[in-house]
């Protein structure tokens, strides 16, 4: 469905997250787990693999969550440079040292998943992290991050395209 301006949402405003089975319930909170621990990295006291650690340590995170949190993790924290040049190009008028910690945490791990790691279908992961932006931040946030994840995806693909079905 589009919108006047021409654009195409990704993920509907009804779309679930995610499947009801218990591999995407563990998905589901695996993501969760990554967000929460790179909002509260962004408070600067640790990285957001010491707060994951620390939670695990806690008993706070189970193990069949932290097979998809600590990877997505990863993925961020090696890539954050990029992923944030590309909040910065396809959200100008939110600039990351003004934006919400949560906008930003929510941006960083769905780009981080959509464009670096790929653990699932993009459009999965885009209605997924569209929901936790709903449930965390409410209706502003799903329309800002449905749209850059939508807008990176689109552009990996015509990358991918021009340069002959290589996407990486």
């Amino acid at each position: 469905m589009g919108s006047r301006s021409g654009r195409h949402n990704v993920a509907a405003p009804g779309t679930p997250a995610a499947p009801k089975g218990a591999a995407a319930r563990a998905h589901t909170a695996g993501r969760r787990d990554a967000l929460t621990a790179l909002y509260e990295s962004d408070f600067g006291l640790r990285t957001a693999l010491a707060v994951l650690d620390r939670r695990i340590a806690a008993g706070d995170i189970p193990e069949e969550t932290l097979i998809w949190s600590r990877p997505l993790l990863e993925v961020v924290e090696g890539h954050r440079p990029q992923i944030d040049a590309t909040i910065e190009r396809l959200a100008p008028a939110f600039p990351l040292a003004t934006m919400a910690k949560i906008d930003r945490s929510l941006l960083r791990c769905g780009l981080g998943e959509v464009i670096h790691s790929r653990t699932a279908a993009p459009i999965e992961a885009i209605a997924a992290w569209t929901a936790l932006a709903r449930t965390y931040s409410g209706e502003p946030a799903r329309k800002l991050v449905n749209g850059v994840l939508g807008t990176a995806l689109r552009e990996v693909a015509a990358t991918a395209e021009r340069d002959g079905g290589s996407n990486s």
